[in-house]
């Protein structure tokens, strides 16, 4: 962390995670390719896309948790106190198992309320309940695995993430047509088969996540023997954690909303919905490889930033914004050039190849200045400014892209709603230069 060349050290920290992660969105795809082959209106594909505020609001929760105790033991690691260092870990895998029972309770008693509040169609509203109360009810994979995985990034043992999410992901596409369509011997469950392949998939990675932290992590020991909750140490996680977490679930009101707001067409809501959520399984392709760079950037960060090592953060972070953008133009121009076959992919309708191609186009704008934004948000997490990642999404999810995609539905049509996604994100690109330069003045400049 303190000693290798910048350039090698990211690309080793970053490449496992890339790949797992791009594994992860080919199954996140392949979910959804399947479902919108259950019926000619659409309608599974709809109803997962609406089940996915709920699916990003735990995983909000997961990863927020442990950006918090990744940027924590990184830093403990730095100072060389490894009793500490045990003690974050095992204190993050308490607090997740807590995060667990609450998602599990609303699976139970709260998804038929869900659905019934974005549509009144009773044939989504039950394949919604069918899907999301599976990954709810079963969702201790989910948060297990993200919080082990980050135990094994914070020690810089990245690798093994890539074996744990890619064997996830193949359980999963494995599973798929199996239950979906009742293959064989198995049966034909529909969109509730679509999520016990999820879930199979994310216990099979949890489980062998928490064996490599057992026989390949002996930085910190996750022994939960005798363990008793430490009330500082969980202050410590989420004064980075919560800011996090309110962060990433803002992208789950954000998708509510716009899916309110498409429900606004009678006659083209539903297609348009389905639409919103194909293109966020597709952005997944390109935002996935970037946020396993931003999982291999801040341990490098945190850990640099605890030795006091101005020269090895700032080269981080010049180097983590190129392979961002680069990573961001490949996606524009392939949302660009190939919108419709990208589409054909879920059995696009014609009504939804109109409007889908025309939305791809139209978000894959904000593309670049994304890039740049996502990198900026993690530094500052990694520095301990998770309040600065807040304000920054917050204005980006929710003061800039519902209310502008609103007006602009109201005023202009469902084909100019689109265009809030690159406003809001050149919105928040210059908020981005503003903070990064106090924080690097209040911060790192004094290292």
């Amino acid at each position: 962390m303190g000693t290798m060349p910048v350039n090698k050290l990211l690309i080793t920290m970053s490449l496992p995670m890339m790949v797992a992660m791009l594994v992860q969105a080919m199954y996140n795809v392949v979910d959804s390719v399947f479902v919108a082959q259950i019926d000619a209106e659409s309608l599974g594909l709809a109803a997962v896309s609406m089940a996915f505020p709920v699916q990003s609001l735990m995983i909000a929760f997961a990863t927020g948790t442990g950006v918090g105790v990744n940027a924590l033991l990184s830093r403990r690691l730095g100072e060389k106190k490894l009793k500490e260092a045990s003690l974050t870990a095992k204190n993050g895998i308490f607090v997740i198992l807590i995060t667990y029972i609450v998602f599990a309770l609303f699976g139970i008693f709260g998804s038929r309320l869900f659905f019934s509040l974005q549509t009144t169609d009773t044939r989504v509203i039950e394949m919604g309940v069918q899907y999301l109360s599976v990954c709810c009810i079963f969702s201790f994979g989910l948060f297990l695995e993200i919080i082990l995985e980050r135990l094994l990034q914070s020690t810089g043992k990245t690798i093994y993430t890539m074996f744990t999410q890619g064997a996830g992901a193949i359980i999963n596409i494995i599973f798929d047509p199996l239950l979906i369509f009742g293959i064989g011997p198995f049966p034909k469950m529909g969109v509730q088969g679509a999520a016990v392949a999820t879930v199979a998939g994310q216990i099979v990675a949890a489980a062998l996540a928490f064996l490599f932290n057992h026989w390949k992590n002996h930085e910190i020991n996750i022994s939960m023997r005798k363990f008793r909750p430490h009330g500082q140490t969980i202050r410590q996680i989420y004064s980075v954690g919560i800011p996090s977490i309110i962060m990433q679930s803002i992208v789950s009101i954000m998708t509510f909303g716009m899916n309110k707001i498409l429900m606004i067409f009678p006659t083209q809501g539903t297609v348009a919905v389905s639409v919103f959520g194909v293109y966020f399984k597709l952005q997944s392709f390109i935002f996935m490889p970037v946020f396993g760079l931003n999982n291999g950037m801040v341990p490098i960060i945190a850990y640099n930033y605890g030795a006091k090592n101005k020269q090895r953060i700032t080269q981080t972070i010049k180097l983590s914004i190129i392979i961002a953008v680069g990573f961001m133009v490949v996606g524009l121009l392939i949302f660009q050039l190939l919108p419709d076959q990208l589409l054909l992919l879920f059995n696009a309708s014609k009504d939804m190849l109109e409007i889908g191609g025309y939305a791809l186009r139209i978000i894959s704008l904000s593309f670049i200045f994304a890039g740049f934004s996502i990198i900026i948000i993690s530094v500052f997490q990694a520095l301990g400014n998770g309040v600065y990642s807040l304000v920054i999404s917050a204005a980006r999810q929710l003061v800039i892209i519902l209310p502008v995609a609103y007006l602009l539905a109201v005023t202009a049509g469902l084909h100019s709603v689109w265009f809030a996604f690159p406003i809001a994100e050149l919105c928040c690109v210059i908020l981005c230069f503003i903070m990064l330069r106090h924080i690097y003045n209040q911060k790192i400049k004094q290292l």
